[in-house]
């Protein structure tokens, strides 16, 4: 019996303010973009054509409200999705800085999606999909690490794939001790791994990324590991393969989920191949695409509703 969604994924959303310009006051303006990792790799995919589900808690208030929608317009099947009567949408204001890259403030303390008890997941959509997607946010505060180990198990259990993007936010961790060990935790659960230059230094101890991957592939049996190297590229790690493939060149605005989108796009490709399937070709295709996907986000605000149309990723890749 074939499963019902390709992709079923759990964690936050949050609302990212970004910068918009001054007011005539010339006071700071900020645009509410719809955001949230786990929920930006699902919409990455929605354009793919891939069928999704989100589980995850926000507040019943405009905010919580307004991201129900958002992807519910996009197509993401939402009954996974809790609205808290108490608790609000956890909030993230985005600084941008001169090169593109980004600073947090975050107001969650606590936010409604650390508030997810593991008796409100929706453990029927797990069952009923193939991959299950997850990050560290669920992961720093309970009730919400209760309630994403007990989907990992579920996940199992079901055979599901297990994609895993560590995002990890400093600042939202009462110590970086702990967030290593919830990433470690994460590793030792998935089938497919999402993790950037400077996550894979921080987890390994290792200034080279080539031996920090090693470790990895050598303590926890990861079959497919994706490093993104920001503007660099990317590269894949299966079995004794190692691919690379160069980022793309465009005008960069800023990088809010551009990793999500890389992720979505590779989520995508390993769907297309299959995980025992791939080979140097393939992985190669996988990489171009998604770093492709990743570039263009960049090139505009937010994430959910900026995702890249796939004709052109295939327009960018034509022309590079």
């Amino acid at each position: 019996m074939g499963k019902l969604y390709d992709v079923t994924a759990m964690g936050e959303m949050l609302i990212d303010f970004t910068q918009n310009g001054q007011s005539g006051q010339g006071n700071q303006l900020f645009e509410a973009c719809p955001g949230g990792a786990p929920c930006n790799v699902l919409a990455m995919l929605n354009k793919l054509g891939r069928k999704t589900a989100f589980i995850g808690k926000v507040g019943d208030d405009q905010f919580g409200r307004l991201l129900k929608r958002t992807i519910e317009d996009l197509g993401v099947e939402s009954r996974g999705l809790i609205l808290d009567q108490d608790i609000h949408t956890t909030l993230a204001f985005v600084h941008t800085l001169s090169d593109g890259d980004r600073e947090f403030s975050f107001y969650r303390k606590p936010g409604a999606d650390m508030m997810l008890m593991k008796e409100e997941v929706d453990y029927d959509l797990i069952r009923q999909s193939k991959i299950f997607h997850f990050g560290t946010l669920s992961m720093t505060d309970e009730p919400a690490r209760t309630a994403t180990e007990k989907a990992l198990e579920t996940a199992r259990e079901e055979g599901c794939l297990i994609t895993f993007d560590p995002n990890l936010r400093p600042p939202l961790w009462s110590s970086m001790e702990d967030a290593k060990k919830q990433m470690e935790f994460g590793f030792g659960y998935c089938d497919i791994l999402k993790i950037s230059d400077n996550e894979i230094q921080f987890v390994s101890g290792m200034e080279d990324y080539d031996d920090g991957i090693r470790y990895l592939q050598k303590k926890y049996q990861i079959p497919l590991i994706f490093l993104t190297m920001g503007k660099e590229g990317s590269r894949a790690y299966y079995r004794n393969l190692r691919v690379e493939r160069p980022g793309f060149s465009v005008k960069t605005v800023e990088t809010t989920g551009a990793g999500d989108t890389f992720f979505g796009c590779a989520i995508h490709g390993v769907l297309e191949y299959g995980l025992d399937k791939l080979d140097e070709q393939k992985l190669g295709q996988i990489l171009t695409y998604a770093n492709g996907g990743a570039a263009l986000i960049t090139t505009k605000k937010g994430a959910i509703r900026s995702m890249p149309e796939p004709e052109d990723i295939m327009k960018l890749l034509g022309e590079q």
